[in-house]
């Protein structure tokens, strides 16, 4: 863990992880698909290597822009929130 990218995207997935374990255990038919949560950990791995990578042009830019619809990805699809009032 050297780099900014490495904690941040890390941070994200932990979070999905938690999601995840949390709604997979609570009663009831569950409303996410698995899908959901491999294509928001897709898209940390994603910003993880390109903001890694500095063989890339604009290699922060392009993984920041990752990370950021992944989180927007997350909010929308997955809504983590949901529940609480």
């Amino acid at each position: 863990m050297e780099t900014i990218y490495d904690w941040v995207t890390v941070a994200v997935f932990a979070g999905l992880i938690v999601l995840f374990l949390q709604r997979s255990s609570s009663e009831g038919e569950p409303e996410d698909s698995i899908w959901q949560y491999l294509a928001a950990s897709v898209g940390c791995a994603v910003a993880n290597y390109l903001g890694n990578h500095d063989d890339f042009p604009y290699h922060d830019v392009a993984a920041i822009v990752v990370l950021v619809g992944t989180v927007a990805y997350i909010w929308y699809a997955l809504k983590p929130l949901k529940g609480i009032k």
